[in-house]
């Protein structure tokens, strides 16, 4: 075979990375060159809220539980890295009451954003196992309860996280540069993932779970690699987040933010790294649309009253038409390929969400 004829066969193999990445390095090199503050900030958002996405599709596209708990890992991530690189003098009269072990503490931004990964993948860890053993209602129940509870600790433990204050100082590390390089690498780690045989062992004990263990598939063992790799991807987008926002409190990591993560999830396609791209652009443009929509009618006086939640309500009415229209999400659960939107011709891969019966 001649190498044109190699590279030809490669691309056709990788076409789903190649049309994904091309017009993302693209359009965030033409932004950088010619565009406004504005829009680069909405791209880098875009990158960044890509990173989040695609951490909970690696583990809820594939394993169709429904990751409650995945905000709660950005969250740590965001804490754990804010600490770590925060100047200590800074920390100090940021958060008075920090102890004095953590407030000495201080490493470059790019090794706290990656120990903050690591945080949240070792708190994961440890109470992951008995979590992916649970099932249905129980199972979806216990996952969101682990959610307030790590809400709980967030707004109570004033000697790390300030408390329900505002955690503010941190360095602004994150531009569009650095998220475009991490979304970049999560979605060749998603790829990766959704290509090996843990991701393929994961969507069979999604699909059949008695027909993965008949076959020698540890049900428990791969949701649990999941849902560590989830939250340690998760960890480190939180912390990328961290250094882009600035300033945060416990409420950025809560029910709020944990349906606009789903809402663009689902709309996508969560079977898919296609779909959760597609998700993640279509609500960040949606949602800074309606942002500007709501604001000019409020500074307009277009209304006697003050309008607010105009962008939660027509997230969640677009999420009801698209999963009424196509309930497997605009892409479903097959990744786009070349020739562009052609599918393999295989049954659809990401039928649904739930929690199978325990392992």
């Amino acid at each position: 075979m001649r190498l044109p004829e190699k590279i030809s066969a490669l691309l056709k193999r990788r076409s789903t990375l190649v049309l994904l990445l091309v017009p993302l390095i693209a359009v965030g090199f033409a932004l950088q060159a010619f565009g406004t503050p504005l829009i680069l900030n909405i791209y880098t958002y875009f990158c960044v809220n890509l990173m989040i996405v695609l951490a909970l599709q690696m583990f809820m596209g594939n394993s169709g539980i429904l990751a409650w708990t995945h905000v709660a890992w950005v969250g740590i991530g965001a804490y754990a890295s804010g600490i770590l690189s925060m100047a200590p003098m800074v920390k100090s009269l940021g958060v008075p009451n920090m102890y004095p072990q953590l407030v000495e503490l201080q490493l470059p931004v790019l090794p706290a954003i990656l120990l903050g990964g690591v945080v949240a993948a070792i708190v994961a860890g440890a109470i992951g196992w008995p979590l992916m053993r649970l099932s249905n209602a129980v199972g979806v129940i216990t996952l969101f309860a682990t959610l307030i509870v790590v809400h709980v600790v967030m707004t109570q433990w004033d000697n790390v996280t300030n408390g329900p204050r505002t955690f503010f100082g941190l360095q602004e590390f994150t531009r569009l540069p650095q998220a475009l390089v991490g979304a970049i690498l999560v979605i060749l780690l998603a790829h990766w993932y959704r290509e090996s045989s843990l991701g393929l062992r994961l969507r069979a004990s999604r699909d059949d779970r008695f027909a993965a263990m008949a076959i020698g598939v540890s049900v428990v063992q791969v949701r649990y690699v999941a849902f560590v790799l989830s939250a340690l991807i998760a960890g480190i987008s939180g912390g990328v987040w961290a250094h882009f926002i600035t300033s945060f409190s416990p409420k950025a990591f809560y029910i709020t933010e944990t349906f606009l993560l789903l809402t663009m999830l689902v709309i996508g396609g969560q079977g898919s790294i296609s779909g959760a791209f597609t998700g993640t652009a279509i609500v960040t443009v949606a949602r800074e649309i309606l942002r500007q929509v709501e604001s000019g009618m409020n500074n307009s006086g277009m209304f006697s009253f003050e309008v607010y939640g105009l962008t939660e309500l027509v997230m969640a009415v677009l999420m009801v038409i698209v999963l009424i229209w196509r309930p497997n999400g605009i892409i479903g659960g097959q990744e786009i390929t070349w020739p562009l939107l052609k599918r393999k011709n295989r049954p659809d891969d990401g039928a649904g969400t739930d929690v199978v019966e325990p392992a």
